[in-house]
């Protein structure tokens, strides 16, 4: 089934989503017309006096690459969802691209201006670019989606992995980390670190077990640096035995794992890194925000027996008893960006390697979403005042402006 569809009124205030078959009904009727594709809308062509609502909890599951978001009404049943891809590595790599060109500028001795990097100062709470982003692109989509839909309240997966409270469990209260939430922090974090395979044998979509790289038995501590993750078979095998001995004549996958082991989670880093800033800017909706850990996420998930996934884990977030899913089509969201704002591409050295970026006189803009008069449906790509391209699948339809119909505006995020 898919997505629950926004409604609103005439006046533009938010309206209970209704379902798919209810929205079709309305439009066949000329009760209300297509608002906006992304996300779907619809709005009445009538006011509507004394709007009755019912609260609906807008779960946020943050990840460094994939955001979760669900919409729960007061029912426990998920009547939307939606899953927000980042871009905050593109970003890291465009500024790194730009950090070079300007040093290669400057041992060329060809300054054309005098420095103004020295006086610069970071204000109090600084990202790096590529980790606000994250924080920025959720709150877009936040502010959109209680446009279009009465939320009542935020719930927010504040900590990924609490690894303080992992290595001293009594950290926060023994009742808390100590009960049946205790296990599924400390493997959830090991999921995520060793990539959810066997790290011997590299097995996937088996069951995993937690092993100690340093078998207890040869003093090896229960600290998350000497944990890992092996399938039942070659936990069984390596025993107490030492790593070393156990892949013998394998010296590269016994390094890998000994450096994988004490590496940091890059993207366990983002997310905490951005928690407390995401957290602070829904504060300043208006709305109540709660909190939940990632452990308490997947108990949840896992006691509710539902498969993994990132809207899932947002419809998770909390206290959640009961849950039911009347949604299994979502809306995939990409952060594109609106594009860069170099006039022209750069070859490796930092010189200018094309032309000028050309602009043209016309409403039509590349990165629209248009439907030709075949009735295909893709993104718009501006080769002159008077030439349209139409792509979709990698296939490109070449037709004139006139003969295209706007169906969603260019905002820096592409939809599937």
């Amino acid at each position: 089934m898919s997505n629950y569809v926004f409604l609103i009124d005439a006046n533009k205030q938010p309206m209970n989503p209704i379902h798919p078959a209810h929205a079709r009904k309305l439009m066949e009727l000329g009760k209300a017309a297509v608002f906006r594709m992304y996300p779907f809308t619809l709005i009445m062509n009538r006011i509507v006096d004394k709007i009755i609502t019912y609260p609906l909890s807008l779960r946020i599951d943050p990840g460094s690459k994939l955001t979760g978001i669900s919409i729960v009404n007061n029912r426990d049943e998920v009547i939307w969802a939606m899953e927000l891809q980042h871009r905050g590595w593109v970003i890291k790599d465009a500024l790194e691209t730009r950090k070079a060109a300007r040093r290669g500028r400057r041992n060329r001795h060809t300054r054309y201006r005098q420095a103004r990097f020295l006086n610069r100062k970071r204000s109090k709470g600084w990202l790096a670019p590529s980790l606000m982003h994250r924080v920025l692109t959720i709150e877009t989509w936040v502010k959109r989606l209680i446009k279009f839909s009465p939320v009542a309240e935020i719930r927010q997966e504040l900590v990924r992995f609490d690894t303080q409270a992992i290595q001293n469990p009594e950290i926060s209260g023994t009742e808390y980390q100590q009960g049946t939430l205790a296990g599924y922090e400390v493997r959830e974090y090991l999921l995520e670190k060793w990539g959810r395979k066997c790290t011997y044998c590299s097995k996937e979509c088996v069951p995993l077990q937690i092993e100690h790289i340093q078998a207890r038995a040869n003093g090896g501590t229960d600290r998350v640096s000497n944990l890992c993750l092996a399938c039942e078979k070659c936990n069984q095998k390596k025993g107490t035995k030492d790593l070393k001995d156990f892949l013998k004549g394998k010296p590269d996958l016994v390094s890998r794992i000994l450096k994988q082991a004490k590496a940091p989670l890059k993207d366990a880093a983002a997310v905490n890194s951005t928690r407390w800033k995401l957290f602070e800017t829904l504060k300043v909706l208006g709305l109540p925000v709660t909190t939940g850990t990632g452990g308490q996420t997947k108990y949840n998930r896992t006691r509710l027996r539902l498969p993994k996934e990132h809207w899932l884990d947002a419809a998770c977030v909390g206290v959640t008893e009961s849950l039911k899913v009347l949604t299994s089509k979502i809306l995939k969201v990409k952060a594109t960006g609106y594009g860069t704002r170099r006039l022209c591409r750069m070859d490796k050295f930092g010189f200018p390697c094309s032309k000028p970026r050309q602009s043209y006189k016309t409403s039509w803009k590349t990165g629209d979403i248009a439907r030709t008069i075949d009735r295909i449906i893709g993104r718009v790509v501006v080769q002159n005042e008077k030439r349209l391209e139409v792509r979709v699948n990698g296939k490109r339809h070449y037709c004139k402006p006139d003969e295209v119909k706007p169906i969603h505006r260019k905002d820096g995020y592409s939809y599937a």
